[in-house]
């Protein structure tokens, strides 16, 4: 029963993540997502529809965040993308990264 009230924490979380109306679409979005969530796997190339401009600071999000500078915010800023922008690329990202890693850990507890 706390299960299902997980799931459905997280599916809604996702989703306004996903959905909500903001400063990148939502397919932008999906697809950084999703980039996250392949990370836990021999993932192919940053998918085409993630600007080549942001697929590096992705890619860094979903694999070394702890090493995120000012720097790396400022180039971006500099590059013409606006706070909010940042903002929802860094949400997408971490929330398919931490998806992944979710899966990763209960698969664990299932196998052990």
């Amino acid at each position: 029963m706390e299960h299902d009230w997980f799931s459905a924490r997280i599916e809604a979380l996702v989703e306004a993540v996903l959905t909500t109306p903001g400063h990148t679409t939502p397919d932008v979005r999906r697809a950084i997502y999703a980039r996250g969530v392949d990370s836990g796997r021999d993932a192919a190339a940053p998918s085409a529809s993630i600007p080549s401009g942001l697929a590096p600071f992705v890619e860094k999000v979903i694999d070394r965040a702890y090493l995120i500078t000012d720097t790396d915010i400022g180039m971006l800023r500099e590059a013409g993308y606006s706070e909010d922008t940042i903002y929802e690329v860094i949400l997408s990202a971490a929330v398919g990264a931490g998806i992944a890693r979710l899966r990763c850990g209960l698969a664990a507890l299932r196998d052990a």
